[in-house]
């Protein structure tokens, strides 16, 4: 007989005969062992799950927003120094967009002609690619005019 004959079977001794039956027999029956375990178990909630501690801990918020008082610089609480290195150095540092760089006299020559009013509307309005307040709308005004009073100060 030829290795290849379509006859043939792969089961060729007895005892592979035997290991075929067996696990023909077998698999079912764990098979449906497990399913019967499955439906019949009793599973039981944890006791404590709806005590109010566990209850507020699954449902407590993963973040929270915070405002900041809107008109003061001092409720604001940070420094125009702070402002400027957290906001307006992410474009003013590196000369972004046409930014003037952070206390470079040339660039700032032109718009301290303006004046510094000019300037600090324009850092609370937005102006070119700038967006409003550095694109940090929660700054009170009064740390957007701090911070272009630092800014300015440093191009003098």
């Amino acid at each position: 007989m030829s290795p290849h004959d379509s006859h043939s079977s792969f089961i060729q001794t007895p005892k592979q005969l035997v290991i075929v039956v067996l696990l023909s027999f077998l698999v079912p029956v764990i098979g449906i062992l497990l399913i019967v375990e499955l439906v019949t178990s009793n599973r039981r909630p944890d006791p404590a799950a709806l005590a109010p501690q566990s209850v507020a801990q699954r449902i407590q918020p993963v973040g929270r927003v915070e405002f900041g008082a809107g008109g003061s610089g001092a409720a604001g609480g940070r420094s125009a120094e702070e402002v400027v290195k957290t906001t307006c150095a992410a474009c003013h540092q590196a000369g972004v967009a046409g930014a003037p760089k952070m206390g470079d006299k040339a660039q700032w020559a032109a718009r301290l002609k303006q004046g510094q009013q000019q300037l600090v509307a324009s850092a609370i309005k937005g102006k070119g690619a700038m967006p409003p307040k550095g694109g940090n709308p929660s700054l009170p005004d009064a740390d957007v005019k701090a911070a272009v009073d630092y800014m300015i100060s440093a191009a003098k």
